[in-house]
Parts: structure tokens; sequence; C-alpha cells
């Protein structure tokens, strides 16, 4: 248990670093700047290196340290719900850029700084976890570090099943997005820690569950097994699809490109009660007799 020990402290570190440089950000640099890159940056960078920390106690674990999956779950699920109470407001996920992209919430520039800043962050998390994994701090660490250069690809199932396996991720995990976004911060930092949790421990066997193209790109695009192509199908174009289903579903359309609801027929958000309507049809035909001395027609000019 002390290699676990030492990647427990590890995230603690890492979490501490990057809460430190968002409230260097926040004060130094513009709103906007800090906004579209610094809280961008720091949430990939934070997110990466929890995620292959936490990929090698999943792998060397269970038969190296002594403990077992339902020990790393607890630790994915724990970790989660820190990510998304600690990122201030940034996605860390190229996919959700996006979606803020097609709801009209961002404009594309900010998109673009967003996804460069998500790119950098990814790949400066791998390189420092690398660095942090040569040292060898731990028996974990040794075997780690023998077989990161001769990695095998995480797509485990065939083509055609893994990208479906991460679209219907992407899927899920945006369909939960759009439905707690606007709830209380608690509720919902639970609710999408418990959603990657479960989804991480369904389809990890098949793909890793990564359904961030950012973080995969940073985890397992160096690794032997797959071209280059394979892992764009796969870990790009499968959470996207996803993300677009998701958001269809949702909105009933996607307003960045037309505002025509496609699912959902328009309807008044005001109806009066038939019932109520039935009552004062019935209430003025007596005032009708007396006025007109006809009870089936209206005097006409």
């Amino acid at each position: 248990m002390d290699g676990f020990n030492v990647s427990v402290a590890f995230f603690v570190l890492v979490v501490g670093v990057c809460q430190v440089l968002r409230w260097l950000s926040k004060r130094l640099l513009s709103p906007g700047t800090h906004g579209c890159l610094a809280r961008e940056f720091a949430g990939s960078f934070q997110l990466c290196m929890s995620c292959l920390e936490l990929k090698m106690l999943m792998e060397i674990g269970p038969w190296s340290g002594g403990f077992g999956l339902d020990v790393v779950l607890t630790l994915l699920f724990l970790l989660s719900a820190v990510h998304g109470a600690s990122f201030d407001g940034a996605s860390a996920n190229p996919t959700v850029s996006l979606q803020e992209f097609l709801l009209l919430e961002s404009s594309l520039a900010v998109t673009a700084a967003k996804l460069l800043a998500q790119g950098v962050g990814a790949g400066t998390g791998w390189a420092l976890t690398r660095l942090y994994w040569s040292w060898e701090l731990t028996q974990l660490h040794f075997i780690q570090n023998l077989i990161v250069p001769e990695c095998s690809s995480s797509i485990r199932a065939s083509l055609p099943l893994a990208a479906f396996v991460e679209g219907s991720c992407s899927f899920l995990f945006h369909l939960v997005l759009l439905k707690v976004r606007q709830s209380h911060p608690l509720y919902r930092v639970s609710a999408l820690a418990a959603t990657v949790t479960f989804l991480t421990y369904t389809a990890g066997p098949f793909t890793g569950a990564f359904f961030n193209p950012a973080l995969a790109t940073a985890t397992t695009f160096h690794c032997l097994g797959s071209s280059f192509w394979d892992y764009i199908q796969v870990y790009w174009l499968g959470p996207l699809a996803g993300m677009l289903a998701a958001l269809l579903l949702f909105q009933g359309n996607i307003p960045r490109l037309f505002q025509k609801n496609l699912l959902y027929s328009q309807k008044s958000k005001y109806k009066v009660p038939k019932a109520k309507v039935t009552a004062q049809v019935q209430s003025d035909k007596p005032q009708r007799k007396k006025k007109g001395g006809k009870s089936n027609s209206e005097p006409c000019a």
C-alpha cells in the first residue's frame, strides 16, 4: 500500500498546484485571458496528470500493489468530484467547449482559445507525469516506467464497436451534463462524478472510456497497436458524434446551426383550462337570451 499512498499524495499535490495556478491567474490576468486560457490550461493539466496516475493504478495495482478495482473506482469517484468542484467553470474537455459554442454561449475565437489551452495543458501534464514516473519512487512507478515506451493501444475492440462505445459514453455524459448544468453545485458535481465512474467501469475494458479528445490524445495516441486515423475515429469523431446526438435530443435543435426545433413541437406556455372556458360559455348564454331574445344567434348589423 506504500505505492498507493504515494499516488494519493501525488493527487493532492497536483490539485494544490493547480489551485495556486488558478488563484494567481485570476489576480494577475484579465478576466478574458483567465477564462479562456489559464483556467482551461489548469483544468486539463490537472485532469491529465490525475488520469495517467489513476490509469497506472488501475492496470498495475491489482497484481502488484495489493489492492483491487473497487479501491481504484472509489478513488476515481472522489477525484472526479474534486475536479468538478475545483475547475472553477473550466470544462477541460473539447467536446464540452464545442457544445457551448453550438449553444451560442461562446464565440468562435473563445472556443478556439479554449481548445488550444486544453491541448497544451494535457500535453504538459503528460510530459511532467512521465518525468515523475522516471524518478521511480515506488515499485508501481518502476514497472510503469519500463512499459511506457512500449505501451499498447487502449482500443481493445473492433474499430466500429470502439467508436460506438466512445460515442455512447460521450452521449450519456453530455446528456447528464445538460440536465444538471443549472442545478445546485453539490448535486451537479455528484451526478457527473457518478456518471464518469459508471462509464469508466462499463466501457473501460473496450476503449479506456476517455470520451475526452484532449485527454485521449495525451494518454494513448502515442501507443502502438492502432493507426493515427483509428485513434481519430474512436477518440475524436466518436465523442463528437455523441455530443451532437445528446444536444439534439435534449434541445430538439442545434442553435448555432438552425433555430427550428426538429424533434419537439413548440406549444404556448399560457393555456386557458378547458373547464373554465366551458363554464364561461354556459354563463354567457342567459345574458345573450335577455339581450337578443334568441338563444341561437347574435344580432347582425
